[in-house]
C-alpha cells in the first residue's frame, strides 16, 4: 500500500524565501502551509547577503513548524537555472547475477555511474533530466523493473549548475539548522506542476518563469530541458516608471499592477483609481495614467521574449508557457496575443497555494519522487514521531467532538428526554 509522505521545498526567490509543505499520496500532493518571508540578501541568482537569507528560511520554517505542530528537518530544496549545463551519458549494465532480471539495483548502478561519469571544474551535478531505457533495441521512458534479459542500456540526461552558487544556496539552508535532502533546478520543478515536461513529448514548450528581477526560459522538447536562459529584467521593471514619476513605494506600485486589467491605453479612461499624500505632494493616478506607465513597459519585455526565442520558432512549432510571480499579474491574461507563438499563463489549482509563486517549490516533491522511483528512499522532510503524534492528537480531538454537530444534537435529544 502506499504511503503518505510530508515533504517541504524551499525556493530562494529574488526578493523572498518561499516554504511549502505538502503531503504526497499516489503522486498526488495536498498543501498543508504555505509561507513567505522577505529578504536583501540576492543579486542576479549570488547570495550577497547570507545572513538576510538564512534569517527569511528560519522565519518560513518557524512560522510552518508552528502551524503544523511538528518540526521541519530536512527539505527540497530549488535551484537558479542560471549557468545551466545540459550533459548526456550512456550506460551499458550487464545483469550478470544469473537471473536475467532487471531490478532496481541495476538501475541504481547504472545511474551511480552516468552521475560520476561528467566531472567539471566549476559546474557541480544538481539533478538528473531525463532517463531513457535501450532493451533489444526497443526504447522506454518507464522503469524496465522485471524484463528479462542479460543487458539493457541507459540514457542519462543531467542538469549542472555553477558550484559556487550550489554551495552557496546549501550552505544558508544548513545555517537555518536544516538538512537539505535533494536539490533540482527551478525551471524543471516548475516543468513539472506545470506539466510542460510531459506535454513537450508531442510539441516543444518554452517555458517563462517571470520573477521580481528575472526571466527565466527554458526549452523543453522530449520530456527533457534542452537548454535554460535567464535575463536580469523581470516584473519590477514594469513598475519602475510608477516608482520615478509618481515616488511610489513598491509595495504599492504592486498593486496598481495586481489592478490593471484594460491591455489598451485607449481603452483607460480618466478617472482615478489611487491618492496617495505624500510628505510634499498629494499623488492621483488615473487609469490612462496608470496604463500608460506600465504597458509599454510590457510589451517591450514581450517583445524581448519573442526576439530571444524567433530562431527556435522557426524550426519549432512550440509554444509558450508562463509561471512564477509575475504570473499573477492580470494584464498579462489580455496580452497573451502579444507573442509570437501561442502563450499561455499557468493558473495554479493547488488549493492553499493559488500563486504563481509557489510554482517552483510545488513541483519539487514531483520531481524528488521522480527519480526517488530508483533511488527507493524513504526520507521525507518531516520528524516522523512527532507528525504521528501530531495525527493522533488531531484524530483524538476530532472523536473526541464527535463532529461537533452531533454532540450538540445528542445533548438536546437527552434534555428533550428528561
Amino acid at each position: 500500500m502506499a504511503k503518505k509522505s510530508v515533504y517541504a521545498s524551499i525556493e530562494i526567490a529574488d526578493r523572498d524565501v518561499r516554504l511549502v509543505v505538502v503531503e504526497m499520496f499516489n503522486n498526488r500532493s495536498n498543501v498543508l502551509r504555505v509561507e513567505r518571508a522577505d529578504h536583501s540578501g540576492i543579486s542576479k541568482g549570488k547570495i550577497t547577503d547570507e545572513k538576510s537569507v538564512v534569517t527569511a528560511i528560519e522565519q518560513v520554517i518557524t512560522q510552518a513548524q508552528t502551524a503544523l505542530g511538528y518540526h521541519i528537518e530536512r527539505v527540497l530544496l530549488a535551484l537558479t537555472a542560471r549557468g545551466l549545463k545540459t550533459v548526456g551519458t550512456d550506460v551499458h549494465v550487464e545483469i550478470d547475477d544469473g537471473t536475467h532480471t532487471v531490478r532496481r539495483y541495476h538501475l541504481q548502478q547504472g545511474l551511480k555511474t552516468a552521475m560520476s561519469a561528467a566531472q567539471f571544474d566549476d559546474l557541480i551535478l544538481v539533478n538528473v533530466n531525463r532517463i531513457t531505457y535501450s532493451i533489444d533495441g526497443k526504447q522506454t521512458g518507464e522503469e524496465p523493473l522485471g524484463f528479462d534479459t542479460p543487458a539493457f542500456d541507459m540514457h542519462v540526461d543531467l542538469l549542472f549548475a555553477d558550484k559556487e552558487t550550489v554551495f552557496s544556496y546549501v550552505k544558508a539552508v544548513e545555517k537555518a539548522g536544516l538538512k537539505v535532502m535533494d536539490i533540482a533546478i527551478d525551471q524543471y520543478a516548475a516543468a513539472m506542476e506545470t506539466g510542460s515536461l510531459i506535454q513537450s513529448t508531442d510539441t516543444p514548450v518554452i517555458q517563462i518563469d517571470l520573477e521580481a528581477d528575472h526571466t527565466s526560459l527554458a526549452l523543453l522538447n522530449k520530456q527533457k530541458i534542452v537548454f535554460c536562459a535567464v535575463t536580469d529584467e523581470g516584473y519590477r521593471s514594469f513598475i519602475a516608471e510608477l516608482r520615478e514619476k509618481y515616488g511610489l513605494s513598491e509595495g504599492a506600485s504592486w498593486r496598481l499592477l495586481e489592478n490593471l486589467f484594460d491591455a489598451n491605453e485607449e481603452e483607460s479612461d480618466d478617472s482615478v483609481i489611487y491618492i496617495e499624500q505624500q510628505e510634499d505632494r498629494r499623488v492621483e493616478i488615473t487609469k490612462k495614467e496608470l496604463a500608460g506607465s506600465v504597458l509599454p513597459r510590457i510589451r517591450s519585455w514581450i517583445a524581448e521574449i519573442n526576439a530571444a526565442c524567433s530562431g527556435i520558432l522557426e524550426k519549432k512549432n512550440a509554444r509558450y508557457r508562463i509561471s512564477g510571480e509575475g504570473s499573477s499579474i492580470p494584464v498579462l491574461k489580455k496580452m497573451e496575443n502579444a507573442f509570437n507563438a501561442p502563450a499561455e499563463i499557468y493558473t495554479v489549482t493547488s488549493i492553499g497555494a493559488r500563486n504563481g509563486a509557489f510554482v517552483v517549490p510545488l513541483g519539487m516533491p514531483y520531481a524528488w519522487e521522480t527519480i526517488n522511483r530508483i533511488k527507493n528512499s524513504d526520507t521525507t522532510s518531516v520528524n516522523n514521531n512527532e507528525l504521528e503524534e501530531s495525527i493522533e492528537t488531531i484524530t483524538r480531538y476530532a472523536k473526541d467532538q464527535e463532529g461537533g454537530f452531533t454532540k450538540k444534537l445528542k445533548r438536546v435529544m437527552l434534555t428533550s428526554k428528561d
